[in-house]
Order: C-alpha cells, then sequence, then structure tokens
C-alpha cells in the first residue's frame, strides 16, 4: 500500500511537498530509534516511508527539469 501516489504529490504545491517530506523524514528517523528498541510492531512501515520520501523527491527533480528547459 503506498502512502502517497505520484499523482497526489504531484497535485501538491512545492511547499505542501517540503512540509510532507520533513514529516515523512521525522517519521522514519522515529521509526528507526523504535526499531532500535525492538518495539516496532509493523518493519514493513520503514519500507513504505522510505519510498514515500523518495516518491516526493523524484517529482520535485523532475518538476526542476522541466524549469530548466
Amino acid at each position: 500500500m503506498a502512502l502517497l501516489k505520484p499523482k497526489e504529490i504531484r497535485e501538491m504545491s512545492p511547499e505542501e511537498r517540503r512540509k510532507k517530506l520533513e514529516e515523512l523524514r521525522a517519521e522514519l528517523i522515529r521509526l528507526r530509534v523504535m526499531a532500535l528498541r525492538g518495539s516496532l510492531e509493523n518493519p514493513a512501515r520503514i519500507r513504505e516511508i522510505k519510498r514515500a520520501i523518495a516518491r516526493i523527491l523524484t517529482i520535485e527533480n523532475e518538476e526542476r527539469l522541466k524549469q530548466g528547459r
């Protein structure tokens, strides 16, 4: 299950994307700490968050390249 679909990310404003990216990165850190303590219930959540971060960064890079042309 994807946290964010590419279509949803593209519909966001750049400011909303940056805010969401910060939230996801903070959650990833929190989950990694939980994993170190051994109290993480859903390890697959880490992978989902990493993929959502990658999607946001990819779409931001695509838009940056479009503006450069």
